[in-house]
């Protein structure tokens, strides 16, 4: 019987924490981009959706990786991540801050399609808690991102935030040296007995609910944690005090990711999907009309709800045993990304046009309609 092979899961999940922390800087420094280069909300969620316009390659990726050894992606990614978003401070006016975004996007494409696909071969029969854990270092990593931008800008300003980039490429050396000699299984041509087109009809119907779920769900989020920075800036609060909500909603995040995945793993997904969709309307009504002094307490909560559903809905995908688990990672990814870049420019023309307030409740209404569809998920 495999173990749980606990060194390698926690490798990938700190190579993970070291490559998000890098793609949290975009939000902490959203507000002084807009106000330095003079773009609009709607121009600041344009730049969300170039990062992640590279995921529609996904599932080509995805192929890919499941015919050659995927370390290096793993590998490779924190470095290159580092770089490019250590130089956006520097970037002297919108249309290299795009072009920038748009290589993050391919090294955030390189790693995350393959890695999760490593957690589930070295996790055993215990995927959700190596989900879990995976998603921890996601998540840990957005609570770090905002406090390390937000004082290296204080520290150097913003042209010096290239100064935080030698982590990354010190991470990259390491993961090469814990990483290079990892076996990873590939699938074997003779073996590949059912298809693509078989693959993709055996889990259509899941991606589908998981696709609707997203939609309802994703605005939500978008406006809570690219945009949050810059409604709480609206509201005459401090650029730090900003940056530390927002790492206070990511580090409760972190904790409801790892508490998750491996509830999801006793109770059921189905019903951790559930609670999660019917809690985070509600929390976000409270966040929303509550005065001001309750702001952390109910980013606390949100974020623990909010964040839930990440390592949840991975461990739904690879449960399908396909033959091609990075390809079908790939798709859940492609879609997760999408429907992410459709919202950020949504809630970014919604707060130019009707403000970030009115968006922020419309953002709230729209994710009740995820509720229905947690139901429908099999047991």
């Amino acid at each position: 019987m495999k173990k749980f092979q606990t060194g390698n899961v926690l490798t990938i999940s700190f190579g993970h924490f070291m490559h998000d922390v890098y793609t949290s800087f975009l939000a902490p420094i959203l507000p002084l981009l807009i106000q330095n280069l003079g773009i609009s909300m709607y121009q600041a969620g344009i730049l969300d959706v170039v990062r992640k316009l590279p995921s529609l390659l996904n599932p080509f990726i995805g192929i890919i990786a499941d015919k050659i050894c995927v370390r290096y992606f793993v590998i490779l990614a924190p470095a290159l991540t580092a770089i490019g978003m250590s130089l956006l401070g520097i970037m002297p006016n919108y249309w290299s801050l795009v072009g920038i975004l748009f290589l993050v996007g391919i090294s955030n494409t390189l790693f995350h399609v393959p890695a999760p696909v490593i957690i589930k071969q070295t996790s055993a029969n215990q995927v959700g808690l190596g989900m879990s854990y995976f998603m921890l270092g996601g998540e840990l990593s957005r609570t770090v991102g905002p406090l390390l931008i937000t004082a290296a800008i204080s520290w150097w300003g913003l042209s010096g935030s290239w100064r935080v980039m030698p982590l990354g490429i010190l991470a990259s050396i390491f993961l090469f040296f814990k990483l290079r000699n990892i076996r990873i299984v590939q699938t074997k041509k003779e073996k590949q007995t059912d298809q693509i087109k078989d693959t993709l009809k055996n889990v259509l119907p899941l991606l589908g609910l998981i696709s609707a779920i997203t939609f309802f769900r994703t605005a939500m989020k978008i406006a809570l944690t690219l945009f949050l920075p810059t409604y709480l800036h609206q509201h005459g609060n401090s650029l730090w005090f900003a940056g530390i909500s927002l790492a206070v909603l990511q580090f409760s995040g972190a904790a409801g990711t790892f508490g998750a995945g491996w509830i999801s793993d006793k109770i059921g997904r189905k019903k951790t999907l559930v609670f999660a969709t019917i809690a985070n309307p509600i929390l976000m009504w409270l966040f929303l009309t509550l005065p001001e002094i309750f702001n952390l307490p109910m980013l606390i909560l949100l974020g623990f709800t909010l964040f839930a559903f990440g390592p949840v809905q991975l461990a739904l995908v690879q449960d399908t045993n396909s033959q091609h688990p990075a390809f079908v990672n790939g798709i859940y990814m492609t879609i997760n990304f999408g429907i992410g870049s459709i919202m950020a420019v949504l809630i970014g023309l919604g707060g130019d046009l009707l403000g970030l307030d009115l968006t922020y409740n419309l953002c709230m209404i729209l994710a009740l309609g995820a509720i229905p569809f947690a139901f429908f998920v099999k047991k």
